[in-house]
Order: C-alpha cells, then sequence, then structure tokens
C-alpha cells in the first residue's frame, strides 16, 4: 500500500471556499478523500486533484452521484479508518 503524507478529508460542497482551498493545498504525495456534501463536486475534484482521490461511496448513495468516479477509488467505512490511521497527517476541511 502506498504511504499517504497528508490525508485531506474534504465535507464541503464544491461552492464552499475550503473546497477549493484543499484541492490547491494537496500535493502529489497526498490523498484527498471526499465525504458528506464532498462527494457532489467530484468531478471538479478528479479534475483538479493533484494527490491520489478517493470517495465515501455510502456518501455518494446517499446524495445521488453516480458518476465522475472514474478517476477516483471508492471507498467504504472500514477503509477510511485504514487510511487515517497510515497517513502521516490528517486534515479535516
Amino acid at each position: 500500500m502506498t504511504e499517504i503524507q497528508t490525508l485531506h478529508i474534504l465535507n464541503k460542497s464544491p461552492e464552499h471556499p475550503r473546497f477549493a482551498r484543499c484541492l490547491s493545498m494537496a500535493g502529489p504525495e497526498d490523498g484527498i478523500l471526499l465525504i458528506e456534501n464532498g462527494v457532489l463536486g467530484l468531478g471538479a475534484a478528479s479534475a483538479r486533484a493533484s494527490g491520489k482521490l478517493m470517495v465515501l461511496a455510502p456518501d455518494m448513495a446517499a446524495r445521488g452521484v453516480n458518476g465522475g468516479a472514474e478517476s477516483a477509488e471508492i471507498i467504504d467505512y472500514e477503509r477510511m479508518v485504514e487510511l487515517t490511521t497510515r497517513a502521516q497527517q490528517v486534515i479535516s476541511w
């Protein structure tokens, strides 16, 4: 498994200023995990993410998000917990 320097957990919708700020701060060795309303920006995030992009499957289903995940890893809660324990740093946006 590839180590993640910083895991950015993004729960803001694309209209929120922190959404763009998070994407601009992520480096190539970082991971971005879209959760809650963050999954609504999946298409925008995949186009701008410099690190590894992941999206939480239950939040996609809850918000009816079906597309845009071609460049993202779709994960479950178990994988989310694993990522938080393996990342050197976690930042919640």
